[in-house]
Parts: structure tokens; C-alpha cells; sequence
């Protein structure tokens, strides 16, 4: 049960008959209500309609032996005494009207009269005039040996020798319960296929509508299976939710091939700069220890830094590809950039004190590599400036050599790139350099970009928000 309501489809349907079922009872209350009004409404003229018939006899003089009572409506006609002095002749049992007597009582003249004299203490209607309101009421009678419900209408009359008089007459309920009982049947039979309707067309919408979710739910589970990261989700040609989330699996499934494959070209560059200087320093190691005479100490030492260095470099990469931040430390940049000159010869400096965010550490490695870059293709002068530009504070690295053409611009921050690969090898550049800063230029919210220097070669500019 729980996995079957755990579908969207399921609840989707449930959601939707129990909507309709409550609609569907509203709206079968309001029309029983409005039908049991209309009929009793009805109910109520006809009963008016007898008892002010009955009235406009005694009214005009009409002896209680002489009145026309319909046989289709139980009338009673009670003096001011609440003596009953007429009746239907086939009423047997009457109730609701106030008086359950259905055999009219002997009248004498003495009673008359007396009634005549409680009529004139009631100068609320003159004699011969009939009440305009009238009183409803809900009851039951016998007639003719059948029980039925009435609905009483109760109009008061004056006459002028026999006092105010009141007639009650009533209309029979069984066509408006029937009505009612009728409807209601018809409502009991009719929702639950209406709702078994509406359950079986949400099911199939529910189906079609979420057709294109389980194709893609199937088609990235051989994803996952087959570990085919070029293959993507069909994407329905609609421009509903589900084609967005089929183009947004897409995009991500486009992103996460691209660093999958990004990393793997990273381990295989990365085996492959290792094994070179392992390789080297393995080979002076073994010719030592076979020839302690032929050890070529400053080899090993350099190949140990470089191995080092890429140690170094391939660490950062890592924490910077798992999300390390850039730190909310207040660095002087100018200073920065001033300590890195310091350690390099031939270097010269024009640094104000510019103040940003970031990690001292991290920005110190990226003037570090643009300088050791700037040194490697220099001809004779690296030049290093920061300076504010606006909201921004900039570095700027300059040297003197051949440059960067225009098509290798970007290429040069890829990881692993050389465009010199002997020249790079021989002064220990592993082509990470250039990447390490960009990806850390960016993690502090700015950016690194190159072009031409002023004196011919490369100008590497890095761009920082402002402290």
C-alpha cells in the first residue's frame, strides 16, 4: 500500500476523486436543500391556497354543515375556545396544528355568542375580514386510513356571529420526499461512477503526463549502470516542466562528462609529469649506490624540488577543484606583490597598497607563478604593478619576450598546456602555473586574463574586487 501511494500517479488520482467527492457533496447538498425549499415552498401555497379558501367561506357567512372542504387537503376550523367546530370528514388523526381533535363538537347558540364576545376583545381584524399572514407549520395526518406528512398553513378569519375563527389546512410532503428520495438515489448510483470516471482519466492523463519522466528515469539508470556519461536523456519537444527538466539533465550530465573527463585527462598528465623526475631521480639513485663515484648530487636535488614543486601544485589543484574557499582574510596586494618581486631577480616593482579578500597564501602562489612565468619567456625585464581601477584592484605582470598570439590565449590557462614543451621541461614548468592562478582568481570573485605588453611580450593582468 505504501508503494503504491508513494507513486505520483496514485496520488495524483486520490488527490483528484477526493477533490471531485468533496465537490460532488457540496454540490448534492445544495441541490437536495434547494429542491427540498422549492417543494416545500410549493407545499406551502397549496395549503395556503386551501386554507384561505376555506376562510373566504366563513368569512361570508358560510354554516360549518355547508363548507366545501377538499378531500385532497385535511382542514380543521377552530373557534377562538380552540373548540374544533369543523373538520374533513375523512381526517381520522391529525398532529402539528395544535389540535388533535377530528370530530367537531356540537355548537349551541349560547357558545356562539361567546364566542362572539371574545372576538371583540380582539380588534385585530374587523367581521369578514381574513388575516394577510400566515403561519406554517410541519405535521403528519390520517386520512381515508393514510399517513402522510403535511405541511399546515394556519389563517385566521372574523366573522360577525361567530368570532374569529382559524383554519387550518394542510398540503401533502410526498411529493417532495419523494423528489428528495429520488435525487438522493440518483446522487448515491451516479457519484461513485462519476468518480470512478474521474479516477481512471487522472490515472491516463497521470500516465501520458509522467510518460516522459519514466523515460528518463529509465534512461539514466543504464546511465548509471553503463557508466556512459555521452549519452543523454530524450527531451520531450514540449516546453512544459518536464522538458526543462530533461534539457537541465542534460546540461548536467554535459557538465559532470566534461569534469569526469577533465579528471582523467588531469591523472593521466599528472602520471605522466611524475614519472619523469621519479624516473630521473630512480636512475642518479641507482648509478650511486652501483657507483657512489658518478653521483650527480645537484641532479638529484633539482629533480627532488621539481618533483616537489609538482607535489605541490597537483595538492592545490585537488583542494581547489573540492571547493576550498578563498579565505575572508584582509591581504595587501601591493605588499604581495612587492615580498614576490623580493625573491626574483631582475624584477621591477611599482605596487601601491591595495587591500582585497581572500587568502594571503593563495594569492602569493598566483603573483608567484605569473612572475616565474614572466622570467622563463622574458628576454631581460619583468616588470610587476598594482594599482586600484574603480571598485577593482589590479596586478599587472609584464615581460619583455615574444608574447602569447591571440589563439592561444585561452588554451594557455588549460592544465598541463606548453607551448614551448622542450623549453618548459628543461626550466621544471609543468603547465600548471597559469591554471593555478586563474582558478584561484576566480574563486576570489575576479578574473586573469593576458595581452600584449607595452614592450612586445605577455601582459597578464589579475583583476580583484576591492576590500
Amino acid at each position: 500500500m505504501r508503494r503504491l501511494f508513494g507513486s505520483v500517479r496514485a496520488r495524483a488520482t486520490l488527490g483528484a476523486v477526493l477533490v471531485v467527492a468533496v465537490a460532488l457533496a457540496a454540490a448534492g447538498a445544495a441541490v437536495l436543500l434547494s429542491l427540498r425549499t422549492s417543494l416545500t415552498d410549493q407545499a406551502d401555497a397549496k395549503a395556503d391556497s386551501a386554507a384561505r379558501k376555506v376562510a373566504s367561506q366563513l368569512a361570508v357567512g358560510t354554516a360549518y354543515g355547508r363548507l366545501e372542504l377538499d378531500d385532497d387537503h385535511p382542514v380543521q376550523v377552530v373557534d377562538a375556545n380552540g373548540t374544533l367546530v369543523a373538520a374533513s370528514d375523512d381526517l381520522e388523526r391529525i398532529s402539528g396544528t395544535g389540535v388533535e381533535a377530528v370530530t367537531p363538537e356540537p355548537r349551541s347558540g349560547g357558545a356562539g355568542q361567546s364566542g362572539g364576545d371574545d372576538a371583540d376583545d380582539d380588534d385585530s381584524l374587523e367581521p369578514g375580514e381574513i388575516d394577510e399572514d400566515t403561519d406554517f407549520g410541519d405535521g403528519s395526518a390520517t386520512v381515508d386510513g393514510t399517513d402522510d406528512e403535511y405541511r399546515f398553513a394556519t389563517v385566521r378569519v372574523e366573522t360577525e356571529d361567530r368570532g374569529l375563527l382559524t383554519v387550518h389546512a394542510g398540503a401533502s410532503l410526498d411529493a417532495e420526499q419523494s423528489a428528495v428520495t429520488t435525487t438522493t438515489t440518483g446522487m448515491l448510483t451516479g457519484f461513485p461512477l462519476l468518480l470512478c470516471v474521474v479516477a481512471a482519466v487522472t490515472w491516463l492523463v497521470t500516465r501520458r503526463a509522467l510518460r516522459p519522466v519514466e523515460d528518463i528515469r529509465r534512461e539514466m539508470a543504464e546511465i548509471t549502470a553503463s557508466e556512459d556519461l555521452a549519452r543523454r536523456v530524450p527531451e520531450p519537444d514540449t516546453h512544459d516542466e518536464v522538458a526543462r527538466l530533461a534539457r537541465t539533465t542534460n546540461r548536467t550530465l554535459a557538465a559532470l562528462e566534461t569534469s569526469v573527463e577533465r579528471q582523467r585527462r588531469f591523472v593521466a598528465d599528472a602520471s605522466h609529469e611524475l614519472r619523469s623526475p621519479i624516473a630521473s631521480l630512480r636512475t642518479q639513485l641507482e648509478v650511486a649506490a652501483a657507483h657512489p663515484e658518478l653521483l650527480d648530487l645537484d641532479g638529484a636535488v633539482e629533480d627532488t624540488v621539481r618533483l616537489q614543486r609538482l607535489a605541490a601544485d597537483l595538492l592545490l589543484l585537488a583542494r581547489l577543484d573540492a571547493g576550498e574557499g578563498p579565505g575572508d582574510k584582509r591581504v595587501d596586494l601591493g605588499e604581495v606583490a612587492r615580498r614576490e618581486a623580493r625573491d626574483r631577480d631582475g624584477v621591477a616593482v611599482e605596487a601601491e597598497s591595495v587591500e582585497v579578500i581572500g587568502s594571503r597564501g593563495q594569492l602569493e602562489r598566483v603573483l608567484g607563478n605569473l612572475l616565474d612565468n614572466a622570467r622563463r619567456h622574458a628576454r631581460s625585464a619583468v616588470t610587476v604593478s598594482v594599482r586600484r581601477d574603480g571598485a577593482w584592484a589590479v596586478a599587472e605582470v609584464a615581460d619583455d619576450g615574444d608574447g602569447v598570439v591571440v589563439a592561444d590565449r585561452e588554451r594557455i590557462f588549460e592544465r598541463f598546456v606548453r607551448l614551448d614543451e622542450a623549453r618548459s621541461r628543461d626550466d621544471g614548468g609543468a603547465g600548471l602555473g597559469l591554471a593555478i592562478a586563474r582558478d584561484v582568481a576566480a574563486r576570489h570573485g575576479g578574473t586573469l586574463t593576458v595581452r600584449d605588453a607595452p614592450t612586445g611580450g605577455a601582459l597578464f593582468a589579475l583583476r580583484l574586487p576591492l576590500a
